[in-house]
């Protein structure tokens, strides 16, 4: 598959990629559990069919330290054992939010809460702001076609 268009290569798309993975970093530096935005940004990213993401995400949560278990359970993570209830709370709203076009009332109250019983407000609004950015940058490798497999864990900083 070839790459219909290099986002950072054209002016106005790297600026505004720019702002994305900018407010990917705030995402990033928030008190949310490393484990637990990996494991939801891997998931968003399968639900997308994102591939160059899934790569991405499997080789970050591999390199921070995931265990290739939990992240080959994560596309079953109802199923599996190998997940703490505020990781499935994670996961529950990540996939809601994600689908928010498929459900007529967008986020279940239901899920909402579950997920408040586990996270404070700052983790939830990092866990909110994780699920947009990780659907922008989906939606962008999945419309320009940017191929999965070359990604090296860090490569982005």
């Amino acid at each position: 598959m070839d790459m219909r268009l290099d986002f950072f290569a054209r002016p106005v798309s790297a600026k505004a990629l720019k702002h994305i993975v900018s407010a990917g970093k705030a995402v990033a530096d928030s008190t949310l559990p490393r484990a637990t935005l990996e494991l939801v940004a891997l998931r968003v990213s399968q639900i997308n069919g994102c591939g160059y993401c899934v790569d991405m995400h499997t080789k970050d949560a591999v390199h921070a330290g995931e265990t290739p278990q939990r992240v080959n359970l994560v596309a079953v993570w109802r199923e599996a054992t190998v997940f703490t209830d505020a990781e499935r709370a994670a996961l529950e709203l990540a996939e809601q939010g994600t689908r928010i076009a498929d459900a007529a009332g967008g986020v279940p109250d239901e899920v909402w809460a579950n997920a408040a019983k586990h996270y404070d407000e700052d983790q939830l609004a990092a866990l909110v702001s994780a699920v947009a950015v990780l659907n922008a940058l989906n939606r962008l490798n999945v419309i320009t076609q940017r191929p999965a497999g070359d990604y090296q864990p860090g490569q982005f900083g």
